[in-house]
């Protein structure tokens, strides 16, 4: 298998290069998806959660209160290294098993682990290749405020909450550059594919596949 993480700060066109290499046939492992079924009602790190923010953290169903939390660790770095040290592990754990379960699948698999907080939390898992997207903070803070209804200074604390571009664009392997058309987005992420089938096929050659 191919392992591939796909990283990228908030509002950055990530989601769109995972689409379309999902269209190409990679494996998609979204890590945000992982985060919310590891703090599902009833798990431990929900009432962990709880126990360290507040049960007000809860909404009267017993599900994460998403933007009640938001609003506690974003603009507090204290209080977000706190709930990523609960949230990380648990979120490795899943991550590993699904990348074994897709490699059990088909061995020659791609996999892209899309993944916000590489920097942060898994730079230095095994990666075969680390494609970081990314766009000028000014043109991600319009998206946020145009598409998302955030206000600017919501924005603003959104992207200071996260890594800086230089902290990614230090770790990346291949940059795909967002801040264009969407078709030049594609025209790249069609071109990172070619890239990774070749590998994919070279490997099934060298595996006698």
């Amino acid at each position: 298998m191919s392992l591939i993480a796909l990283t990228g700060g908030i509002a950055s066109g990530k989601s769109t290069i995972a689409r379309r290499l999902a269209e190409h046939g990679a494996v998609i492992v979204d890590a945000d998806a992982i985060v919310r079924d590891v703090q599902a009602p009833g798990s431990p790190v929900l009432a962990e959660i709880a126990a360290v923010f507040g049960d007000e953290m809860l909404m009267a169903d017993g599900a994460l209160d998403r933007a009640s939390l938001g609003g506690v660790v974003f603009g507090d770095r204290d209080a977000l290294d706190r709930l990523n040290g609960m949230v990380h592990p648990a979120v490795r754990a899943e991550s590993a098993r699904r990348f074994a379960a897709a490699s059990a699948a088909d061995p020659n698999t791609v996999i892209v682990y899309d993944v916000p907080l590489l920097v942060e939390a898994r730079v230095d898992d095994p990666w075969d290749l680390i494609v970081v997207a990314h766009a000028p903070a000014s043109s991600r803070i319009e998206r946020l405020v145009q598409l998302r209804g955030l206000t600017r200074d919501e924005a603003v604390s959104r992207i200071a909450s996260q890594v800086d571009d230089d902290a990614r664009l230090a770790v990346a392997d291949v940059v795909i550059d967002t801040a264009g058309s969407l078709e030049d987005t594609i025209a790249q992420t069609d071109a990172l594919w070619e890239r990774l089938s070749s590998a994919s096929r070279a490997a099934r050659v060298r595996d006698g596949d």
